[in-house]
């Protein structure tokens, strides 16, 4: 009988499937960015309120990827991927007919469900699906998918934006969506996880509510103030959670997450850095669309076109750094992308009520080649640390923290946004941040891509802590080899 999991005749196939998956999961948590000065005037709602169109979609994403991961590697993962493209095509169709923001907010969480079973599991089908020695170039194709869908989608939004209606960038999901259901299940591979293994609900249970807290404390706090007692007692609930989570996992004969792989400082590190990135992009891409149309006056569909030198960017780069890890390592290379990001949010400060879009594109450009350096190499380098039996629930932590990353630099770096715009705002009549004058906008926007490269700064250092680590360990082992022939 053949071995299906040493069959990798339809690696490249899978690696389409998954791709096509990866994409529109990633393209639709940042879509809507464009989209939502559109949707306050269509919907007749206000900023908080439509931030929720993502935020939902986020949070969703965030507290159900790693229980995903996990039921992927205990049941076997084709399944509930497959089903997670049913899901996302009629979540998809639901948020279309959307008659209003609150049925859109309630729509997108049933998308979001189905793009966390993409999300969580097609990293590992990949790694699955794989030869070792091919592995780290299909994790860099993978993790590139990954990154340009998140940027791309506020490009599409906007084309379409400007030729449709808003409700068209749900609809052009669903041929793709059973197109790809088709892939999945013509040529993913059904491997049969091995052994006897049980979920582990008390640790679900407290990671959820400790993710659900900690997320909703960072959104509500924007309407009702991060000083607010209800803000506080959720920011205490999720520390509480999350304590408890840990004590569960530290116990655990099964565990949701095996805390032991934290005892790698450098995959630690990995993880960190990686959320610092998208906590960076997320606050780029959400604030973007307001200062082009709201400051320089361009149409949706030219804010779409200039944001695409990000993913057009990445896009070139991104295999040039896969090549380069494979030859130098990932840690250097990753590295150097932090510094090219840390260079460009420290650039974009200088943006202005007179920058041109010129001016714009390169001001833009390096924000786009530090992600393509840096996210293929790094989720390379996270994945390889993945035991075979632990595959799903790894790629549901890379999933995790971009997703957090995400949701969490909506929230602050559009909070901070808005406190300084009002800040900013000489008139005591400005209730709204958008409604602001441009000054204060722009004022406000600059500071807090200050704020962003400030993080940025501490992921460096740690990305250079972890670079010299890496180096010296490697010194030691060669020394210690070396050390017999010495001695004689």
């Amino acid at each position: 009988m053949e071995n299906t999991e040493k069959d990798y005749s339809r690696k490249w196939y899978v690696m389409a499937a998954i791709s096509m998956g990866t994409l529109l999961a990633t393209i639709d948590s940042s879509i809507v960015n464009v989209a939502l000065p559109t949707l306050v005037r269509e919907l007749k709602t206000d900023f908080p309120t439509v931030q929720w169109v993502v935020l939902a979609y986020l949070l969703t994403l965030a507290v159900l990827l790693l229980s995903v991961g996990r039921l992927g590697d205990m049941i076997g993962k084709k399944r509930i991927y497959t089903v997670g493209f049913g899901i996302f095509t009629l979540g998809s169709f639901l948020c279309g007919l959307a008659p209003n923001v609150y049925l859109l907010i309630l729509f997108r969480v049933v998308q979001a469900l189905g793009a966390t079973m993409i999300m969580a599991l097609g990293v590992a089908i990949v790694t699955e699906s794989f030869p070792p020695k091919e592995r780290g170039k299909a994790l860099g194709i993978s993790g590139t998918m990954v990154s340009i869908g998140i940027v791309i989608g506020p490009t599409l939004g906007g084309l379409i934006l400007d030729l449709l209606s808003w409700n068209w960038i749900f609809y052009v999901n669903i041929p793709v969506g059973i197109l790809g259901i088709f892939m999945v299940s013509r040529f993913v591979p059904d491997i049969k996880p091995v052994g006897k293994q049980r979920f582990d609900f008390l640790g679900a249970v407290t990671l959820f509510i400790s993710l659900l807290a900690f997320l909703s404390a960072l959104t509500i706090g924007q309407n009702i103030g991060f000083g607010d007692y209800r803000t506080i007692a959720l920011f205490v609930v999720w520390a509480i959670f999350l304590g408890t989570f840990i004590f569960v996992e530290s116990r655990a004969i099964q565990p949701m997450i095996d805390l032991t792989l934290f005892r790698n400082s450098l995959f630690s590190i990995n993880l960190i850095t990686g959320f610092i990135t998208f906590v960076s992009i997320a606050g780029t891409l959400i604030l973007m669309p307001f200062f082009l149309e709201n400051i320089l006056n361009y149409s949706t569909r030219q804010v779409g076109l200039l944001i695409a030198v990000v993913p057009i960017s990445m896009g070139v780069i991104a295999p040039i750094a896969g090549s380069l890890s494979d030859r130098f390592g990932s840690r250097i290379i990753t590295f150097i992308g932090l510094g090219i990001l840390l260079f460009g949010y420290s650039y974009l400060t200088s943006l202005s009520g007179q920058t041109s879009s010129h001016s714009f594109v390169l001001l833009l450009l390096p924000i786009g080649l530090g992600m393509g350096t840096f996210q293929s190499p790094n989720n390379s380098a996270i994945m390889g640390t993945a035991p075979p039996d632990k595959l799903g629930v790894v790629s549901g932590m890379l999933s995790l923290t971009r997703t957090l990353g995400q949701s969490t630099g909506i929230a602050v770096n559009g909070a901070i946004w808005a406190a300084l715009t009002l800040n900013h705002s000489e008139s005591t009549q400005v209730t709204s941040a958008t409604n602001a004058p441009a000054v204060a906008q722009v004022s406000a926007l600059q500071n807090t891509y200050i704020f962003i490269a400030s993080i940025l700064l501490v992921g460096l250092v740690l990305a250079l802590w972890a670079l010299l680590k890496e180096r010296r360990m490697k010194v030691t082992t060669r020394n210690l080899e070396e050390e017999p022939t010495i001695s004689d």
